[in-house]
């Protein structure tokens, strides 16, 4: 038994690791399971598994999945190295690994958290979940997410091509895969912003525009989630309170 990866491409980090596998032609086996509804995301190789797998939870088919117990970062990595993917996705080169690791120290803390509670202030959480969000809330939500833009353009994109340099890597791909929340949300991320919707473009090049959009496609139907019921909801709401804190 290879690869298995159980994933949810609701979510940020599971798109950036289906999108990688795809690219480089990793051979897995997919799970999909639905966080939604209490599925957990992980990463399984044959009989050697990434950390521990605790408890497990039901998909909507059904079948059990294994919970991840280790960041997606440290899962792409692993990937990278495991499957000598193309250099420019994490370098040998010292320096410039080290703006990749620069940008997903960053982003971690900053980036990722602001695009999580964009989601779920402006859509998940009034129509998934049925809470209200006062607008002054969703106000300095996207305040927050604003002041991220800048960071990111202005110290990390400036005017390259890609986010450490001349050539698409992981920092890019895990950048984009978290700003493609706030638009799932309806958030206008790219507008008034020429440099990052051009750099938009070029990453979505590089991967390729069909892998893509096939990655996001779950994403950008997230304004016409369901909404959950009064079970799931009672059981979700408070996890959802604590993650976007």
């Amino acid at each position: 038994m290879g690869l298995e990866l159980y994933l949810d491409l609701l979510s940020q980090p599971c798109r950036a690791i289906y999108i990688f596998a795809k690219k480089n032609s990793i051979p897995f086996e997919l799970h999909t399971v639905d966080l939604r509804k209490g599925g957990r995301p992980a990463a399984v190789w044959g009989t050697e598994r990434w950390g521990e797998v605790k408890g497990r939870s039901n998909t909507a088919q059904g079948s059990p999945s294994p919970s991840l117990s280790r960041p997606a970062v440290a899962i792409l990595l692993y990937l990278a190295r495991k499957y000598k993917v193309p250099d420019h996705w994490y370098p040998r080169d010292l320096q410039a690994c080290a703006r990749v690791d620069e940008y997903l120290a960053w982003q971690h803390a900053a980036l990722r958290r602001s695009c999580l509670r964009a989601l779920w202030h402006k859509v998940m959480l009034p129509v998934f979940l049925g809470e209200p969000v006062s607008p002054e809330m969703l106000a300095t939500t996207l305040a927050e997410l604003d002041m991220a833009l800048q960071v990111l353009e202005g110290k990390f994109l400036q005017d390259k091509a890609f986010l450490t340099g001349p050539h698409i890597s992981l920092a890019d791909l895990v950048a984009i895969t978290e700003l493609m929340h706030p638009v799932g949300a309806g958030c206008q991320v790219f507008k008034g912003r020429p440099k990052l919707a051009a750099w938009r473009q070029r990453v979505e090049a590089a991967v390729g525009e069909v892998l893509f959009q096939e990655a996001h496609e779950v994403i950008l139907k997230a304004k016409d989630s369901q909404p959950a019921d009064p079970t799931l909801k009672q059981k979700m709401l408070p996890k959802v309170l604590a993650m976007i804190q």
